[in-house]
């Protein structure tokens, strides 16, 4: 009788097993990827509007206007005759919109 009890406990944990490991799958695709994937989106469509004229801040912190864009490559004018040649994909969103609010950008770790 002792046993019967024993394997009807077992079996129930085995059930709740089975169904935590999808709903912990769903909540970090919710909390972690889906997020991150909105952010890729954004930054992406972010990179692809830079025009002539923009003022960017790039992921390493060059803060410039767009003076020429050819491809890939996103030419800034960071002093009255200094130009630097960057990458599209070197252009931060983040850190472009919070220079143009005033405050500084917050890092992520």
């Amino acid at each position: 009788m002792t046993q019967l009890i024993i394997l009807q406990a077992s079996g129930g944990s085995g059930i709740f097993n089975l169904l935590m490991f999808p709903l912990l799958l769903v909540i970090m695709y919710f909390f972690f990827i889906r997020p991150q994937q909105k952010r890729q989106k954004a930054q992406t469509a972010f990179q692809n509007e830079i025009k002539k004229g923009d003022e960017v801040v790039t992921m390493s912190g060059i803060i410039g206007r767009v003076n020429k864009i050819e491809n890939e490559i996103v030419s800034l004018q960071i002093d009255t005759k200094s130009y630097v040649n960057v990458i599209r994909s070197a252009v931060s969103k983040e850190m472009t919109e919070s220079y143009r609010k005033g405050t500084p950008a917050k890092m992520e770790g």
